[in-house]
């Protein structure tokens, strides 16, 4: 259903074009004259950047509320700032399924063509289309390794083109975009009056602008930026070249969705120029007062100390395949979790560290609640009833705490309070059964004695730049420290685990000690 409008060529934007939903009047400066939506009411209050305060969820269909996500511009790998945007949108998302009934439709934009992927291009000697297509991929593959969940659909700018230029003629029509002697086209930001700035409040002032500018005026933006010798380029009425930034989203998000958005999500520094441009363009196309009815924005990701965002222009960040060599996902998504979405949170090992004891404690308590069901652990009874109760009222917590902006630092702690109250009635009955020990003290021993073993295989094993010889005598030299980890796979093997080493990693399972099978950890 997400293609069918594709093979129209630009009949869509032509029905788009036709005006807002009905029920849909104008709206006003930034949080004044916003119109609230009617369709399905999720029972969650979100801030939205619109109107800088919470409002009632409402989206159009419960069973398939539109969502655009700004994608990735590929040129590069993907740093853990980048992952912290994603991972706590991906949270939201799984809330409003799992919890508040409401099936999203997400359709995120890749921009894989732009001057940074162009420049990068040229630095390696490769075509932009190859370099994007690497780092597209190499993109998807870090989501999927942060357990985030793929967008129903991806578009690249790219394979959009053609409409592109339809909706670029479509704001030229209705008097809202411009065309230079020098091919390039531009928004005419004065044609909207004092409807720009919905996002932060005002207009922008005076930018710094080539002395060559063909600009109308310095606040306008680029719709079509004119052929440069050795880019890519596409034909268009106004002759070769490629598309803008900001026209890009508009035009994908309203080839999927039409008129009129849901929810819009990005990082905060998106919030300007990008999607206040992209409210402009949309509004202008589609003739409607309010295009995107919700406008999310996740906090930076700061370098604890420094105070500053992780970036790559500031050469500070760590790519997410270095950092999951040493922590898991889960211990990230934790990470994430411990913040509001909105706000900026420090990367520093010791809230990394804090979100890993946090998890590790929620897996001991789930693990000795097993052995206390299966009869591992003797003492005296728990009580049940109070648990039960206590559960209930933790569930309701939770509850209310998603409700309220998706607030999971709260649902975390009523969480975590549940687990110390469970743990307290536990400890009367640690005392184990002869013969059974605590699974979760097993469990988190065995991690812990692997990844020791892991470290010091690695380091036996790695040579570094040495030369032919030296790395020879190096080699040899650390061979006890092999024999020592090999002797250790032996002696765990008697005792039911099971170590297997592989590329960069070493995996461990218990088996089964009637068939000598590997069997599940849980």
């Amino acid at each position: 259903m997400l293609w069918t409008r594709r093979a129209c060529g630009g009949a869509w934007l032509l029905r788009a074009a036709r005006g807002p939903e009905p029920g849909r009047s104008a709206s006003g400066a930034r949080g004044q004259g916003w119109l609230q939506p009617t369709g399905y009411d999720t029972g969650v209050k979100v801030y939205n950047s619109l109107t800088r305060r919470k409002d009632p969820l409402i989206v159009s269909r419960a069973d398939a509320a539109s969502w655009y996500s700004c994608g990735p511009t590929v040129y590069d790998h993907a740093h853990l700032g980048h992952a912290c945007s994603y991972v706590r949108f991906d949270i939201i998302r799984r809330i409003l399924s799992r919890v508040f009934g409401c099936t999203v439709v997400m359709v995120m934009g890749i921009t894989d063509v732009d001057d940074k992927i162009i420049r990068r291009a040229n630095e390696m000697s490769v075509s932009p289309a190859s370099l994007a297509r690497l780092y597209e991929e190499d993109f998807k593959q870090d989501m999927a390794a942060l357990k985030v969940l793929p967008p129903t659909a991806y578009l690249r700018v790219t394979e959009h083109v053609p409409q592109i230029v339809a909706f670029i003629e479509r704001l030229i029509a209705n008097g809202h975009a411009y065309c230079t002697a020098k091919g390039n086209v531009y928004f005419d930001l004065q044609s909207r009056g004092d409807r720009y700035g919905k996002l932060v409040g005002v207009a922008p002032g005076p930018v710094g602008e080539p002395v060559d500018s063909d600009k109308r005026h310095t606040s306008d933006f680029a719709l079509w930026k004119a052929a440069k010798p050795q880019e890519p380029f596409w034909g268009s009425p106004w002759g070769d070249g490629r598309p803008g930034w900001h026209i890009e989203c508009s035009t994908i998000a309203s080839l999927v969705f039409g008129s009129q958005l849901d929810i819009h999500s990005g990082g905060v520094d998106l919030a300007f120029p990008h999607h206040e441009n992209e409210i402009a363009q949309c509004e202008a196309f589609h003739q409607c007062p309010q295009w995107g009815n919700y406008f999310l924005h996740s906090g930076h990701l700061h370098v604890k100390g420094g105070g500053e965002k992780m970036s790559k222009s500031l050469k500070n960040y760590v790519t997410i395949k270095d950092f999951l060599r040493s922590t898991s996902p889960d211990v990230f998504r934790l990470f994430c979790l411990r913040s509001s979405y909105r706000s900026a949170i420090d990367y520093s090992e010791g809230a990394l560290l804090e979100a890993r004891s946090l998890l590790r404690a929620t897996a001991a308590f789930v693990e000795d609640a097993r052995a206390y069901l299966r009869g591992q652990l003797a003492g005296g009874p728990i009580q049940e009833d109070v648990l039960w109760e206590r559960l209930g009222r933790t569930k309701a917590a939770v509850q209310a705490a998603l409700a309220d902006d998706f607030d999971t630092v709260r649902a975390v702690d009523a969480v975590m309070d549940l687990v110390h109250h469970g743990n307290r009635q536990l400890k009367a009955a640690s005392e184990c059964v002869p013969g059974a020990g605590s699974p979760a003290a097993l469990h988190s021993l065995v991690e812990e004695l692997v990844c020791f073993r892991l470290k010091v295989r690695q380091f036996a094993l790695a040579s570094g730049e040495a030369p032919g010889e030296a790395r020879r005598q190096r080699l040899l030299e650390r061979q006890p420290l092999l024999e020592a980890c090999d002797a250790l796979r032996r002696d765990l093997a008697v005792h039911g685990i099971s170590i297997k080493d592989r590329s960069g990693s070493s995996t461990w399972e218990l088996l089964d000690p009637r068939t000598e099978d590997p069997k599940p950890r849980s």
